[in-house]
């Protein structure tokens, strides 16, 4: 990694529209991606599926913020039977935990009994969200942190909630695609304004 990569490079950096990646787990090198059609999840048209509906209704995790991210971030790298490899090397773990002990970093978690069974990752700059990453060692625990997200997002005052690429997965909760320049526009207004500094923890729907 550049030695010119610290954790407040990489805030300025996202904060004009761009964000690392690695090509693998065990490279040392960041790639910057500066998308031209950037997806974003839009927080009042957000979309639950009505079986995860019901499934949240049940009350099947307990849900933590900003209390594991160390540990969030690595589960989020992990290789298992259904990924063989991954973009979260050792420096993006390393300049992300940076973020979160500085602030800027945040994770929804999602626990049975003391077990973390899944969750989510992203930074937030003034009104602005950024997904990173999520996982699930349980049926449906990520979804579950997403849904949490949103809420908790809006409830805090939030615009704009980055979801970096559009795939299969966050089709269903009604991601779209921008282009480069719509998002600048966005960006530019989110960060601008003054949510509130502490995430207030919602009521799921």
């Amino acid at each position: 990694m550049d030695s010119e990569v610290t954790w407040e490079f990489l805030l300025a950096a996202y904060a004009n529209g761009y964000f690392p990646m690695a090509d693998t787990q065990d490279s040392p090198i960041l790639h910057w991606m500066y998308p031209e059609v950037r997806g974003i999840l839009p927080l009042e048209d957000f979309h639950i599926p009505r079986s995860l509906a019901k499934f949240i209704k049940k009350s099947p995790f307990r849900i933590t913020i900003n209390t594991a991210f160390p540990e969030i971030i690595r589960a989020c790298a992990e290789i298992n039977q259904g990924r063989s490899e991954t973009w979260i090397n050792e420096p993006i773990i390393n300049l992300y935990t940076e973020l979160w002990k500085n602030g800027f970093g945040h994770s929804v978690e999602c626990w049975q009994e003391s077990k973390l069974v899944g969750g989510l990752y992203g930074v937030a700059i003034g009104g602005a969200f950024f997904g990173e990453s999520m996982f699930s060692r349980t049926s449906n625990a990520s979804k579950v942190a997403l849904v949490y997200l949103v809420e908790l997002l809006k409830n805090s005052g939030y615009i704009l909630l980055d979801a970096q690429f559009t795939n299969d997965h966050l089709k269903q909760f009604g991601i779209i695609e921008i282009p480069r320049a719509d998002y600048l526009i966005k960006l530019a207004n989110a960060i601008a304004i003054t949510p509130d500094s502490v995430f207030k923890p919602p009521a799921l729907p």
